[in-house]
C-alpha cells in the first residue's frame, strides 16, 4: 500500500511546491505595493530584499553544500553573476517599476508572458526546435502569439468595470505621504500614461526573468554533472550577486541616509518577508522544480498567482476589476497552456523513444551503430534543453 502512495506523492511534489511558491509570491506582490505606497524607495527595497535573502540562504549553503563552494569555477561564478543580473537586479527593478505604475493584478497577469518569451528565446538560441511541420510546434507558436495578443490587450484596452465582491478595505489609504507613481487621485491622462509605461516595464521584467530561467537551468546542470546537490548554493550565489549589484546601485543613487532607516512597520515587514521568503525560500523551491521538470514547468503555475493576487487586491486594496483585464488574462493563460501542451507532447515523444534507444544500446551491435544511437539521444537532449533527465524518467 505504501509504495503506490509514496510514488503518487513524489510525482505530485513539484506541483505542490509550485503552489506554495505562487502563494508566497502573491503575498510579496501585495506587500511591495504597500511599501511603495508608503514612500519607500524602490532601489532601497530591492537592495534590502537581497541582503535579507543572502543572510538567510548563504549560511545554509555553506553548511549543507560546502563541497560545492570548494570547487567553484570561473564559469560558475560568471553564470551566478548573470543570474544575479537578470533574475535579481534587472527583473526586480522592472517588476517594482511596473507595480508602482499599475497594480498587483496587472503585473501578475503580465507574468503569464514568461512561457511564451522563454519559448521564443530558446528557439532563437537554438536550444529548442521550432517544429512547424508538427502539431506540437504549431500549437506552441500559436500559444506564444496569443500571449503577445493578451499583453497588448491588457495594455491598451480597459473596458467596463466588473463588479465583484469587495470589503471596501483599502490599505493603500492607511499610509500618509505616499510617493507612489500611481494613486487613485491621479488625472486620467496620467493614469493612462502610467499604464502604458508600466506595460513596457512588465514586458522587460518577463524577458529578464525568462533569461534567468535559462541560465539558472544551465548552472544547475553544471552542478548535476559534478554530482553535487546545489539547491541552496545556486540560490545563495544568485542572491549574493544580486545583493552586491543592487546595493552598489542603490548607494550610488540614494544618498539620503534617512531613507535607509527601517522601523517596526510595513517597510521592515516587506523587505524581510520578500527577502527571506520571496528571494530565499521560494527560489530554493523553484530550483528543485527546475531540476525535476525544467523552466517551462515552473511557468505553468503563474495563473494561480493571478487568481490569488486578484482576490487579495480586491479584499485588501479595494482594486477594481475591468473587462479588459479579464479578456487579456484569458488570452495570456490560454497561450501559456498552449505552449506547455505543445512542450508536453514533445516530452512524451522523447519518453517513448528513450526505451528503444536504451534497448539498441544494450544489444551487442557494431560500434558504428552504437555511435548513431548515442548521437541521436544526445541531439534530442540538446534540442529539448527544457526537459532535463528527471522529466524523461518520470
Amino acid at each position: 500500500m505504501k509504495g503506490p502512495i509514496f510514488e503518487t506523492l513524489d510525482g505530485l511534489k513539484p506541483a505542490l511546491l509550485m503552489v506554495v511558491v505562487q502563494v508566497g509570491a502573491s503575498a510579496v506582490n501585495v506587500l511591495l505595493k504597500l511599501a511603495d505606497n508608503d514612500g519607500m524607495s524602490l532601489k532601497i527595497i530591492i537592495a534590502y530584499r537581497f541582503i535579507f535573502a543572502t543572510a538567510f540562504i548563504l549560511p545554509l549553503a555553506l553548511i549543507f553544500e560546502r563541497d560545492v563552494w570548494k570547487n567553484l569555477s570561473w564559469m560558475t561564478l560568471f553564470q551566478a553573476f548573470l543570474c544575479g543580473l537578470f533574475g535579481a537586479s534587472l527583473a526586480q527593478h522592472f517588476f517594482l517599476k511596473c507595480l508602482a505604475l499599475t497594480s498587483p493584478t496587472f503585473m501578475s497577469a503580465m507574468f503569464n508572458l514568461i512561457p511564451a518569451i522563454t519559448y521564443i528565446l530558446t528557439v532563437s538560441l537554438r536550444m529548442e526546435r521550432l517544429n512547424l511541420g508538427k502539431k506540437a510546434g504549431k500549437i506552441k507558436l500559436l500559444g506564444a502569439l496569443m500571449g503577445i495578443v493578451g499583453a497588448l490587450l491588457l495594455t491598451f484596452y480597459k473596458g467596463v468595470e466588473i463588479p465583484i465582491f469587495s470589503t471596501h478595505i483599502n490599505l493603500l489609504n492607511h499610509h500618509n505621504g505616499s510617493t507612489s507613481s500611481l494613486s487613485p487621485s491621479s488625472p486620467p491622462q496620467n493614469v493612462s500614461k502610467n499604464h502604458a509605461l508600466g506595460s513596457i516595464f512588465a514586458v522587460a521584467c518577463c524577458i529578464s526573468y525568462s533569461i534567468w530561467l535559462i541560465i539558472q537551468a544551465k548552472m544547475g546542470e553544471r552542478f548535476s554533472r559534478l554530482h553535487y546537490s546545489s539547491h541552496y548554493s545556486c540560490t545563495a550565489l544568485m542572491t549574493s550577486m544580486g545583493a552586491i549589484q543592487t546595493l552598489a546601485y542603490a548607494l550610488c543613487t540614494e544618498r539620503d541616509w534617512t531613507k535607509w532607516r527601517l522601523g517596526w512597520n510595513i517597510r521592515l515587514l516587506t523587505v524581510a518577508y520578500s527577502g527571506i521568503v520571496g528571494s530565499g525560500l521560494m527560489i530554493i523551491l523553484m530550483q528543485w522544480c527546475l531540476k525535476m521538470r525544467g523552466p517551462l514547468f515552473v511557468s505553468v503555475f503563474n495563473p494561480l498567482m493571478l487568481v490569488i493576487v486578484a482576490v487579495a487586491a480586491s479584499l485588501l486594496l479595494d482594486e477594481k476589476l475591468h473587462l479588459g483585464t479579464i479578456l487579456a488574462a484569458a488570452f495570456l493563460v490560454l497561450g501559456l497552456y498552449m505552449v506547455l501542451w505543445g512542450k508536453a507532447k514533445e516530452v512524451k515523444k522523447i519518453t517513448q523513444l528513450a526505451p528503444s534507444d536504451q534497448i539498441v544500446q544494450e544489444r551487442p551491435q557494431p560500434s558504428s551503430l552504437e555511435i548513431v544511437a548515442t548521437s541521436t539521444l544526445e541531439k534530442n537532449n540538446c534540442n529539448d534543453n527544457d526537459s532535463d533527465s528527471s522529466s524523461i524518467t518520470k
